[in-house]
């Protein structure tokens, strides 16, 4: 009979591309007469088959048992065909790897070929038991007289370990001792699995510091260097004596190695031990800044990566020697590879100072505003109709940042980087406000809400530039291309919102206010979001009142005119959102609306009063000259006491947590208690005859009993056995009854029934028509509500004077507030408790979290405990109760 080869099969493969499955098939039929015959060659055939076959995603663990058969055999190129075959399809819930325990200790006591394909193939395949059993032998391996073979046994004993946990507190010791073999590639091997280990939990390894100290002085193998430099950096957190010991050593490999691996290695460990801290590590972080700096000019894009990544750890102590780099580090910010841009702005954001942050920003605006000008990614239409008309396809160069992705990057890491801990590195706001009004303008993503905040946030908190606040946002209202791509993806509209509030809590710094009314009440703002048309709504009320207010008091009969226009205007602009379909806005719309009518009828009704006569004299006592009354209108002075109560300032971050507890305040107590359950009766019992029968109780038969419907009190319909109530029976029951009625009569949550307790049954059943109903067909129908968004507006020139600001970075505290415990909230991280009304609580910018791996060591494995063993009990079934006193039905149903 002729079988096919390994070679047969891949090229069966190759010529049945469009019949594979079935020819896959027909050649494991193949295999499964094959691999059940005697002889041990053409069963070894047929497994290397079937391993080449779970390569490419065929199953073969029926044939795990036949895999193990071959893995006994005594020639050498079987076996490994076995061991090659276990190595790719066993795994840790195979079962057929219970017998191979005593066939791995055999070969492990074998030739030296057969220890090392057996060394290889349980590295793979151990288990917990697996390990178990053959730690020992393992760890004698250790002693053999080849250096292969050792190198072997130490790389399979960290296998063992890290499966078999047991095996740890031996095998460290015995790789201790392996530390000083005299063959360079067993010490190298060892090296390596300590390093591996050390991560897990490097204070149980400090023991092996003097060894490692000695071997990083003498030994020239760069890749043991790298793993004894990675072993010191794991170890220096947990002994501080070893900085000092590793700072010669590591300086003059970092200045004297030409291989780039180990440097980086080096200065690494440099980092995150802690080496770069005091007066002695000054010069180190030096030279190591020096170094990564010349990774960031190579052309090798893997160097920058990781040399901008290492940067960002030494800003936080060394922002000096970072700074002197700036140019180098913001030129990779235009890389054409998205990562280091990534990695790059990462390193400007943590090494922005009072300084250079003015610089930076316009760095990273430069790239929004280039790519506004250019030209915008084409439409799938558009694409197809290109690649249809031009015979050949050319792919275009699309810019990294015309993607909606780094373009919001790069929005929210300029909000980051200037309201990091309270707007700290900010020296000039006047210069930051018409940053956001630029990045508003040019973002084009949906970074309007964040804007909006910090514009709120940085006017309620620096009362110095309120006044050029007022200025940039009436320009911004003014406006009016803002309205023309209102409802376009990432316009930033509600920088309106912003605008518009400002504009109307500071308004006392307008010369002339009400030259803004017009811009409020255009038609166009009815496309608007329903949040900016309420502010909008609210916004000319103020405006109005503080205006109206400054007029009365420099009053002149030729002031009337005016007044009246901008009364006429607010009423006719208010009149179209009285019938909003969004609430807030019909509700300010009509609340204003009417006010506006009582100032109208008011301002109709006024009539001039005559000018004073200085000879006049007064009729009496009780009318002097000069009347009471004033010579405007009163109701000018109707808004404006509504929105100049008191000032608005921001809150302190720990204004919500520093409330005091009311005393008494138990929230652990019921506020209406619930009513007690009535306690239970007992079970009424009938004796019966073994035919079923009722007997005599008390002297009389009892009557069969029937099933039949009866109405309690509350209404509810029980099925209870007919028994005769006696009259005391019944006197309790509604006793009981005109209890519960009592305890229920000041709980919210029932309906009680007027009507007298002594009301039959029969009267009680129909109740249920005295509850309230609510007609609900002439209730308003709800509509969607479109959500548009409005697009930015260019900001003014920033002036070229320096003014000192003040900002209020503690806030309000409430009254009696206590202090309270410290959090891990960082200064500046906070975030607002409303999604839509930003509050004057600090930047609701949300905190940076940077995408860049950590250096963290990681934590020890925890493994989980077996569980315990599940107990089953028996239980006896329970008879069910017969009947029930009808009494006690009516209490639990009611």
């Amino acid at each position: 009979m002729w079988e096919r080869t390994l070679q047969d099969l891949i090229r069966g493969l190759r010529a049945n591309k469009k019949d594979e499955s079935q020819f896959i098939a027909k050649a494991v039929d193949e295999i499964r007469k094959e691999i059940k015959g005697d002889d041990m060659e053409l069963k070894a055939g047929a497994v290397l088959k079937l391993t080449y076959l779970d390569m490419l995603g065929y199953d073969m663990k029926w044939a795990s048992f036949h895999v193990v058969e071959v893995m006994s055999s005594p020639r050498f190129h079987l076996k490994s065909v076995g061991y090659l075959a276990a190595v790719q399809s066993f795994d840790q819930e195979t079962d057929v790897l219970m017998l191979t325990t005593n066939l791995l200790k055999k070969d492990l006591t074998s030739t030296p070929a057969d220890i090392s394909v057996t060394l290889n193939g349980l590295s793979h395949i151990v288990t917990p038991d697996l390990g178990r059993d053959l730690s020992s032998e393992l760890m004698t391996m250790l002693t053999h007289s080849r250096a292969h073979i050792r190198k072997r046994a130490i790389l399979a004993l960290y296998k063992v370990m890290d499966t078999y946990p047991e095996a740890l507190a031996p095998g460290v010791a015995r790789l201790r001792e392996k530390l000083d073999d005299p063959d360079p590639g067993v010490v190298a091997s060892t090296v390596n699995v300590l390093c591996e280990l050390a991560r897990k939990r490097p204070e149980d390894y400090l023991i092996l510091a003097p060894q490692l100290f000695h071997l990083l002085q003498t030994s020239s193998n760069n890749w043991m260097l790298i793993k004894i430099i990675k072993l010191f950096g794991s170890l220096s957190p947990h002994e501080p004596r070893l900085v000092k010991k590793l700072q010669p050593p590591i300086t003059e490999l970092i200045s004297t190695t030409p291989a780039i691996s180990l440097l980086y290695e080096c200065v690494h460990t440099c980092i995150i031990g802690g080496m770069l801290q005091g007066s002695s590590g000054d010069s180190l972080a030096r030279l190591c800044v020096s170094k990564l700096a010349a990774f960031i000019q190579d052309t090798d894009q893997n160097l920058k990566y990781i040399a901008l990544l290492a940067l960002v750890k030494i800003v936080p102590t060394h922002p000096h020697l970072v700074a002197e780099y700036q140019d180098t580090i913001l030129a990779s910010v235009n890389d054409h590879d998205m990562s280091i841009r990534m990695r790059a702005l990462d390193l400007v954001s943590a090494m922005v100072t009072s300084h250079n942050i003015q610089s930076i920003v316009q760095q990273i605006l430069s790239h929004l505003v280039a790519d506004s000008s250019t030209t915008a990614l084409p439409t799938a239409a558009q694409s197809l109709a290109q690649q249809a008309n031009s015979p050949t396809i050319s792919t275009p160069h699309i810019s990294p940042t015309q993607s909606p992705a780094y373009r919001l990057v790069l929005s929210q890491r300029i909000l980051h980087i200037c309201s990091q801990s309270l707007y700290e590195n900010i020296t000039n706001f006047e210069w930051y406000l018409s940053v956001l009004v630029d990045l508003a303008h040019i973002a084009n993503v949906d970074v309007g809400a964040q804007i909006r905040d910090q514009l709120v946030d940085v006017v309620g908190r620096v009362k110095g530039v309120r006044r050029y606040a007022v200025k940039l946002m009436y320009t911004l209202l003014c406006d009016d291309t803002i309205l023309h791509n209102a409802r376009e993806e990432g316009s930033c509209s509600e920088v309106l919102w912003a605008a518009a509030w400002i504009c109307g809590e500071y308004c006392s710094e307008l010369a002339e206010p009400q030259k803004l009314l017009p811009y409020l009440l255009q038609s166009q703002i009815a496309i608007l979001h329903p949040e900016i048309i309420a502010v909008y709504i609210q916004t000319i009320s103020k405006i109005f009142g503080s205006w109206a207010a400054e007029v009365a008091e420099r009053w002149d009969d030729e002031d009337m005119v005016e007044v009246k226009s901008t009364v006429d205007l607010i009423i006719n602009g208010i009149k179209v959102f009285t019938g909003n379909a969004d609430v807030e806005v019909q509700e300010r719309a009509a609340n204003t609306l009417q006010l506006f009518n009582f100032i109208q009828a008011d301002l109709n009704g006024y009539k001039p009063l005559p000018p004073n006569n200085p000879f006049a004299e007064a009729s009496s006592s009780f009318d002097p000259v000069g009347s009471a009354e004033p010579r405007f209108p009163k109701s000018l002075y109707l808004i404006q006491p509504l929105h100049s109560a008191y000032e608005l300032n921001p809150v302190a971050l720990l204004a919500q947590a520093s409330v005091p507890v009311p005393e008494g305040l138990d929230l652990d107590v019921w506020f209406v208690a619930p009513p007690p359950e009535p306690a239970a009766k007992p079970e009424l019992k009938t004796p019966k005859s073994s035919k079923g029968k009722g007997k005599e109780v008390n002297g009389s038969k009892s009557k069969s009993k029937k099933k039949q419907k009866e109405s309690d009190a509350n209404g509810v319909v029980v099925l209870t056995p007919v028994v005769d109530e006696e009259p005391e029976d019944h006197e309790a029951r509604e006793r009981r009854l005109a209890e519960r009625r009592e305890r229920l009569r000041d709980d919210p949550y029932y309906i009680i029934d007027d009507r007298s307790a002594s009301t039959s049954r029969q009267a009680t059943h129909d109740d249920i028509d005295s509850i309230p109903v609510v007609h609900l067909d002439d209730m308003p129908s709800m509509s969607s509500i479109d959500d548009s968004h409005l697009p930015t507006l260019r900001a003014e020139a920033v002036p070229s004077h320096h003014v000192a600001y003040t900002i209020d970075r503690d806030g309000e505290m409430p009254a009696g507030a206590v202090s309270p415990q410290p959090t891990s909230t960082r200064e500046g991280s906070h975030t607002s408790t409303r999604a839509t009304t930003p509050a004057l609580t600090g930047s609701s910018t949300p905190s940076y979290v940077s995408s860049f791996p950590q250096y963290d060591v990681p934590d020890a494995d925890v493994r989980t405990s077996t569980p315990e063993p599940i107990k089953v009990t028996r239980t006896k079934k329970k008879t069910k109760k017969r009947t029930q006193d009808s009494s006690a039905l009516v209490e639990s149903t009611s």
